[in-house]
């Protein structure tokens, strides 16, 4: 892809990833002047013309230097092979088409699973006898610095394993159990071994977290920053490899050294109701989809113990991470709603008499959520709806009436999503000036997917394909979202372990872009021991910034360069075919 500002009079946007022969292609050109009836042609690599037409109407202005944007079909080209599209005085980087869709979607999705692979904790070997802590206090709402000193209540719990979170070393049931919930509807769908791989191994540390004999749920492992009085550090105050953390000596790095577990409740009591419903989800799933017999049905009483133990009354601010800024979460209905239609499909699958009451359950959370919850949001970590409504469809076929609501609130969801593609000029669904808009592209196209495969209904299709194709370089910045990915991808994502060791983070995905107000006071400075990135400072996508959005590659802004398993997860499942 041509970078920013190289071409003269315009900038083309494909979807870097290529396209299958037989799905809709569309390519996107920005201009400073009109170009509607100009021609464009596209050549294979030979430069030969295979394919020419017209630019039509303006599908919008995207900022003061690019007030034109046009849509060119491409989607008779369907003979595979490299080609290259050419509009007067701007040209795009070379793109693929291939025999096979699926094909793309499997090898990007491969890519995806590398990412959690990179993520494992292995080093953190003091995490086997970590001591737990009472839930600190905070400075204010919006701050990860503690007040006073953390206060030790029990031990030792074995935290070993894992993946760590982000670009920092901290793990989060919370995410991990969205995440494993996603890997394992993926692995049930194609068993693909990879993802197999990394779902069992994010399921082994679940397991640690979870405490049958005491029925305690451990939420946390390590600490964000240090507190106010500055007697000790955390995660994110310096910038290091994990591997340091085990030898660290100095008094103010104690919980570096011996990170602090937390729990969601003290044992036996009520569990926030997201935290209990997504993760007997997780369990749930592996137990639809595990060949063992004996895992199967110790993964089903997992869950099982678990979900019995959500708080459902009296339910106030919810149990996410510490502090809860970090993950925001107000939904829980929907997280019930997966739990119980996860439990009622194991329980079916292993002959277990507990499957109808389960499914009863499910029907009730879907109708709580539909009066309580629906209406805005799409599938992401904060909103796992569009999972549980499927699951569901098919486990309550006979059911006409819940189905109906079921499918009416996944074509809402669609619906949302669809509507501010149809006024945006990439035809984007998410809202890209806010946190976490390439994980919500990913979610839309994912319940486009969802949504035929529950009805047969292909209406969504042409939208979800391109939200992938928005996410893979058709957009504004003509970047991949996904490391690894096209040509023009993230080079310095908010990660400690590749900005350190200088290697590329394959299959990261990035949040992408964000607020463009969140850089009005500029970058943060660097960390100690960060490394710059890029070398020189410069902004490449600084004149790119529009409809309140920007985007930066550099390794200070964790606003739109950092990754997250989250985000990864959204993505296997999106591309599973």
């Amino acid at each position: 892809m041509t970078s920013a500002g190289a071409a003269t009079g315009g900038l083309v946007r494909v979807n870097q990833l290529g396209y299958g022969a037989f799905d809709g292609k569309a390519a996107y050109v920005m201009t400073t002047a009109a170009a509607t009836g100009a021609r464009y042609r596209v050549v294979d690599r030979y430069g030969h013309r295979v394919l020419s037409g017209q630019v039509g109407n303006d599908a919008g202005e995207w900022n003061a230097s690019y007030p034109h944007v046009y849509q060119l079909d491409l989607s008779a080209l369907k003979i595979p092979g490299t080609y290259r599209l050419e509009v007067p005085g701007v040209a795009s980087s070379s793109f693929e088409i291939r025999a096979s869709s699926r094909r793309l979607a499997t090898g990007a999705k491969d890519t995806a699973v590398r990412f959690f692979t990179a993520q494992r904790d292995t080093a953190h070997r003091n995490d086997a006898h970590a001591s737990f802590y009472a839930i600190p206090k905070f400075v204010d709402p919006d701050s990860d610095q503690t007040v006073g000193e953390l206060q030790k209540i029990g031990g030792p719990v074995d935290a070993t394993g894992g993946w760590y979170d982000a670009g920092d070393y901290l793990k989060f049931t919370h995410i991990a159990a969205y995440s494993e919930s996603l890997l394992w509807a993926s692995v049930r769908q194609d068993r693909d071994p990879k993802v197999l791989a990394e779902a069992r191994h994010g399921l082994s540390w679940l397991d640690k977290m979870w405490d049958g004999k005491t029925k305690t749920l451990y939420i946390q492992v390590g600490v964000g920053a240090g507190n106010d009085s500055e007697t000790y550090i955390g995660d994110h105050d310096i910038w290091r490899l994990p591997g340091v953390d085990d030898h660290l000596t100095d008094p103010s790095e104690r919980f570096l050294r011996n990170r602090p577990v937390f729990r969601a409740a003290p044992p036996g009591k009520p569990i926030s109701p997201n935290l209990a419903g997504r993760t007997a989800a997780a369990f749930a799933l592996a137990a639809q989809v595990e060949t063992d017999p004996r895992a199967a049905r110790k993964h089903l009483e997992t869950a099982a113990q678990i979900y019995a133990q959500a708080q459902t009354t009296n339910v106030k601010q919810l149990v996410t991470s510490l502090p809860f800024a970090f993950y925001p979460e107000s939904a829980w209905r929907d997280d019930l709603e997966l739990g119980a239609t996860e439990l009622a499909l194991a329980a079916k699958r292993l002959g277990d008499h507990r499957a109808s009451g389960w499914l009863q359950q499910a029907g009730y959370w879907a109708a709580q959520y539909l009066q309580h919850e629906a209406g805005g949001d799409t599938l992401n970590l904060y909103d796992v709806s569009a999972l549980a409504h499927a699951d569901l469809i098919r486990a309550a076929r006979t059911d006409r009436p819940l189905v109906r609501k079921l499918v009416g609130d996944l074509r809402a969801q669609l619906e949302v999503g669809a509507s501010r593609a149809a006024a945006d000029p990439f035809r984007a669904g998410a809202q890209y000036d806010n946190f976490d808009a390439v994980p919500h592209t990913f979610g839309l196209a994912a319940t486009a997917r969802l949504y035929r495969s529950v009805t047969g209904d292909r209406r969504y299709d042409a939208f979800g394909q391109q939200q992938l194709d928005w996410a893979f370089g058709a957009n504004a910045w003509g970047v991949s979202f996904m490391i690894g990915v096209g040509q023009n991808y993230e080079r310095c994502p908010h990660h400690q372990i590749a900005n350190i060791t200088g290697r590329q983070l394959t299959g990261a995905v990035v949040n992408g872009p964000n607020g463009a107000d969140l850089f009005e006071d500029g970058l943060d400075g660097y960390l100690d021991g960060m490394k710059s990135c890029p070398a020189d400072g410069s902004d490449r996508y600084e004149g790119l910034t529009g409809h309140g959005s920007r985007y930066v590659d550099d390794v200070r802004s964790w606003q739109t360069a950092e990754p997250a398993d989250d985000f990864a997860a959204i993505a296997v499942y999106a591309l599973t075919r």
